[in-house]
């Protein structure tokens, strides 16, 4: 029905007052009601076991916290910026000061570094980071250095002149470095100021780091080629060095990258950490570096893993401990104040699935926000597989953009704090941090224990731990050992001509340090003792000027002298043993007319009864992409039998359910074994003692359930089937 015009509904204006919302009719369960009803749900599981988490840091996560968790603790109720910088250094968090995105480029030419590094700082870099190669971070030229360490993982350098096309058109002034140096920032403490005074830009406004840590090397590389000592006095010039041109470089660097690849616990990331800054602290004392002065010039660098709360807790428990060593120390307020960098954790990358690194990125670096950093490198989803393409550089870019741009990260002043899970958290990894701090100090610190060889096994004590949780599959990897995509295709890897890169650096060194003012200006650096501390970088500066390379500067230095050699520890991805798996049956397919294990599965009964069973083997299975031969199930023995010999297969798999096994798995194995002795025969799930005894009399070879060894299974069947 139409409406008059003349008579239009009035609009009246009513104020509505919503009732306030009462929860009165809920009761408040207690702790043991609660967990009355979960015992009853997990029917019949141990509910320690089943409810709590015993981390590789040794600390048991509880299935519920709770306000009462928090009793003691006095740190989470002090202020952002105060006291224990547990809730950050920074009273205003990123409010007024974002952290750094400093996106670490891995171009492997001068030319291709650069504009690699330009197109980052066009697109919302806002440090200029890049990797060095393991030549020029051994302090090594390319015509001394082994080939394989020539523009390996990134650009080699030896000049002045390089270094200036390197960073030509960048403005200095505005944009901070974070470059890692290797053992000793001598050369480039030297070779800035050169390229400072050429183009007129103040030395005073370079920030950022030019970070030397001969400790990490050490372990890392397991040798360096001039004695300890000698790299803390390199540290102790370049420290005196930019204190006096460039106080808002730092030179010191302290990167527990080595032992988090290395498969290492967050607790040994910290306590590594604190052992090394209070190595360095203890050695620059001695040469005349005082706390305060020393503080100002470290920075920390952490890689973030994949348990977010633990990752969360690690990054504002080093703040805490860092500000005790320096408080002990005799430092001041703004001392106690770290400086912290953080990357996405290479060692969780895969190779295969890798868009799932993209998730990884994600969450890892979200948990670093909320944890509290100064600056991050989000690793691009390829990092583990070729040197990083334009996309993948520009998503993980963004990740960091977005964070602050879009998701107003930037905004929370440590989210994490009075957090009922988090607070008692961060204090138990801090607690077990600082005491395996002390018991570094009582063995004579981290040196004496890598000398030793006690980290190296601990870190390695770690990484086993982590490949046996990963190979029974009690640690999942998502397109790894758990849900492997069989259609996918591995991204493309160039082909690097790393001989033809290694010859043309050579090329370019050829005439390096062949003037008189070089040779002079070596010798010198050869038979001075450099008393006085910066003396060292003024002659760094007026070799490389004079036309020598950084590699003759450190040859320089050396001079004969012996070096330092310790078991290095090796980069590890936790994903690696599944990855040569599956390669290898690739591998062994290219070469063999596409031959590979095969399995049959012998489904018995209708879909409903066989199908959990079916699907779980399938997958099992596939995670070392063997053929896995589908059915939608067979309605007796003998049928069953008839097809699983006429596939030809390596293995049948006796799928179905616990209470038609003691008819069926028995009958099936011992069918196929009278006819073809050769096919194993395995059964899908954990057998009772009374079935077992059955199968193995008839001649079953394996069970395949929850509790088997993925990784171990499937490494013996390729070797069954000659792939190694």
């Amino acid at each position: 029905m139409g409406q008059d015009k003349h008579h239009e509904p009035q609009v009246h204006e009513e104020q509505f007052e919503l009732p306030d919302v009462s929860f009165d009719e809920f009761s408040i369960p207690t702790y043991e009601e609660w967990k009355t009803t979960v015992e009853g749900i997990l029917k019949g599981k141990d509910f320690q076991k089943s409810m709590y988490t015993k981390t590789y840091e040794g600390i048991t996560l509880q299935p519920m916290y709770w306000l009462s968790d928090q009793e003691g603790l006095t740190q989470n109720l002090t202020y952002p910026g105060r006291d224990s910088n547990l809730r950050g250094a920074k009273a205003s968090g990123y409010i007024h000061t974002p952290w750094t995105i400093a996106q670490r480029c891995d171009g492997k030419t001068i030319a291709d570094m650069h504009d690699m590094l330009q197109f980052e700082l066009d697109k919302g870099s806002t440090a200029i980071s890049f990797t060095l190669d393991s030549a020029t971070r051994k302090g090594q030229d390319a015509t001394k250095a082994e080939a394989k360490d020539v523009a390996d993982v990134g650009v080699s350098l030896s000049t002045v002149e390089e270094v200036e096309a390197l960073l030509k058109g960048m403005d200095l002034t505005t944009k901070e470095l974070d470059i890692r140096t290797g053992a000793s920032s001598v050369c480039w403490a030297a070779a800035l100021h050169a390229l400072c005074e050429s183009q007129g830009v103040d030395v005073k406004s370079l920030s950022g780091m030019i970070g030397a840590d001969p400790i990490g090397t050490l372990a890392q590389d397991g040798h360096l080629p001039r004695p300890m000592d000698e790299y803390f006095d390199d540290m102790a010039h370049t420290i005196a060095w930019a204190s006096a041109h460039a106080p808002q470089l730092r030179t010191v660097l302290v990167d527990t990258d080595v032992y988090h690849n290395g498969g290492g616990n967050d607790v040994q990331e910290l306590g590594f950490a604190m052992s090394t800054a209070v190595t360095y602290l203890r050695e620059m004392e001695r040469r005349g570096i005082d706390v305060n002065t020393f503080a100002k010039q470290i920075r920390f660098h952490v890689s973030v893993g994949a348990n977010f709360f633990m990752e969360i807790a690690k990054l504002r428990a080093i703040k805490m401990v860092w500000a005790q060593i320096i408080e002990h120390c005799g430092g001041d307020e703004e001392a106690k104040k770290i400086n912290l960098f953080v990357s996405t954790s290479h060692f969780t990358q895969t190779v295969f699935d890798p868009y799932v690194n993209l998730l990884r990125a994600g969450s890892q670096s979200f948990s670093a926000v909320v944890g509290g950093m100064d600056g991050m490198f989000v690793r691009p989803l390829d990092g583990c597989i070729r040197p990083s393409d334009e996309f993948s550089r520009r998503i993980a870019r963004n990740i960091q953009i977005m964070e602050q741009q879009e998701f107003n990260f930037i905004q929370p002043v440590d989210p994490a704090g009075g957090s009922w899970y988090l607070e008692p958290l961060t204090e138990e990894l801090t607690e077990k941090s600082w005491a395996l701090f002390q018991e570094l100090e009582g063995k004579g610190g981290i040196l004496e224990t890598l000398v030793s060889g006690e980290t190296q096994e601990a870190v390695d004590a770690i990484l086993q731990s982590r490949f046996k949780n990963l190979a029974t599959r009690k640690d999942r990897a998502v397109g790894s050992n758990m849900y492997p995509n069989m259609t996918e295709e591995l991204l493309e890897v160039p082909v690097v001509d790393f001989e033809g890169l290694r010859q043309a650096r050579v090329a370019a060194l050829a005439n390096v340090g062949t003037t008189d003012a070089a040779e002079l200006a070596l010798k010198k650096l050869q038979e001075s003792d450099f008393s006085e501390i910066g003396s060292l970088v003024s002659a760094a500066y007026t070799a490389l000027v004079a036309g020598a390379s950084f590699g003759q500067v450190f040859e320089a230095l050396a001079d004969g002298s012996e070096g330092i050699t310790v078991k290095a520890i090796l980069s590890h991805r936790w994903t690696e043993q599944y990855e040569e798996l599956r390669m290898r049956t690739e591998n062994f397919k290219e070469t063999h007319n596409g031959d590979n294990v095969k399995i049959f599965l012998a489904n018995m009964g209708p879909i409903p009864q066989h199908k959990a069973r079916a699907d779980f083997v399938t997958s099992f299975m596939q995670v070392a992409e063997f053929d896995v031969l589908t059915n939608d199930g067979f309605p007796t023995v003998d049928e069953a039998v008839e097809a699983a010999l006429e596939s030809n297969a390596d293995v049948t798999i006796v799928c179905s359910t616990d209470d038609t096994y003691p008819e069926l798995a028995p009958a099936v194995t011992k069918a196929i074994k009278a006819d073809r002795p050769a096919m194993k025969v395995f059964l899908a799930g954990a057998p009772s003692p009374e079935l077992k005894e059955l199968c193995d009399a008839a001649g079953m070879d394996d069970y395949i359930s929850v509790r088997s060894n993925c990784y171990q299974t499937l490494l013996a069947m390729q070797r069954e089937k000659g792939m190694m």
